[in-house]
């Protein structure tokens, strides 16, 4: 279980990271006469196997959304063309879409492996973030105890019992709406570390706190070890275990926030790819019968949460549980 459960994972990382090669399309180009386009059948057999093409697809019926395609103009895949391992003509409005096509007539395929880049950046920097900064307040409040150890339990106490969504949504909305990516990624790394670091926090405190006064630690001070040095070479890796946990933990629920945020509309703008902005798409339920690719990002969101389960569990962890 633990290797498929890393095999999933590194394939959705490599996905992610490959983005621009295995993009059969540019994510935000549009195809105005492709809204809401199928996925694109592909042939290898036309009077005899020959190479591998497609049909160019034309609109039947644009409110029924009914699209057929024209067999008497078959286009061959390019390989390893303009910067993508594969492609069709899209300077001809010809392109292949793998998962079809949104409703701006956008590849569905390429957003996705796009958005993956984001939602994971933002989670796992944020993930990480969380987990040093949590570590670090924890480990000295631990080991000096006094007046910083109150503060940071006051502190702790008073984030864990905000429920973290809303928290997230009201620091996101007291901003400005329109910002630059650059800014709304950097704000949203800097909300979930925000909300994440307390949990850490509490949980390396606890275990400093316990392994402070065990002889290993009393042997390093009597060799003359600095406060820093016990504490960094002796202490807090005993709580190597449970900061692998937390960041197993955070790294679901701060991709499942920021697609939250994306969703309604305070995260990343539009033209940028994310699983969050491209599930704004799939709100209208009336699209899902004619469109059911346009739950792709949520599927991802699905796989990466279940890669992360099956390693927690794996390791004898306990598994993820997000906040609806």
């Amino acid at each position: 279980m633990k290797r498929a459960a890393w095999s999933l994972l590194l394939l959705i990382a490599c996905a992610a990271l490959a983005a621009p090669w295995l993009s059969p399309n540019p994510p935000n180009r549009r195809f105005d006469d492709l809204l809401y386009a199928p996925p694109t059948d592909i042939h290898i057999w036309q009077d005899g196997p020959t190479a591998p093409f497609i049909y160019s697809q034309r609109v039947v019926s644009r409110i029924e959304r009914r699209f057929e395609s024209d067999t008497s103009r078959p286009v061959t895949l390019r390989w390893f063309s303009a910067g993508t391992i594969v492609t069709a003509d899209p300077d001809d409005n010809v392109p292949l879409f793998l998962l079809g096509a949104d409703g701006y007539g956008r590849d569905v395929f390429s957003r996705l492996l796009h958005g993956a880049r984001a939602t994971l950046a933002v989670s796992l920097i944020s993930a990480l973030l969380a987990t040093i900064i949590g570590a670090s307040v924890g480990g000295i409040a631990g080991y000096l105890g006094g007046w910083f150890d109150g503060v940071l339990s006051r502190v702790s106490e008073f984030v864990l019992v905000l429920p973290a969504i809303y928290v997230a949504l009201v620091l996101r909305a007291v901003l400005p709406l329109v910002l630059p990516p650059a800014t709304v990624f950097m704000l949203l790394v800097g909300i979930f570390a925000l909300l994440g670091w307390p949990i850490v926090a509490r949980g390396v405190r606890a275990i400093v706190l316990a392994e402070r006064e065990r002889e290993y630690a009393v042997a390093a001070r009597a060799a003359g070890a600095g406060d820093g040095r016990v504490l960094l070479r002796h202490l807090l890796p005993a709580s190597t275990g449970f900061l692998k946990t937390q960041a197993s933990l955070l790294v679901p629920a701060f991709m499942l926030a920021e697609a939250t945020l994306s969703y309604v509309g305070l995260g990343f703008p539009s033209t940028v790819p994310t699983w969050g902005t491209m599930l704004q798409d799939a709100s209208n339920v009336a699209l899902l019968g004619d469109a059911p690719w346009s739950l792709a990002p949520a599927v991802g969101i699905f796989v990466v949460v279940l890669g992360v389960n099956l390693l927690a569990q794996s390791e004898g962890r306990a598994p993820v549980q997000l906040e609806p």
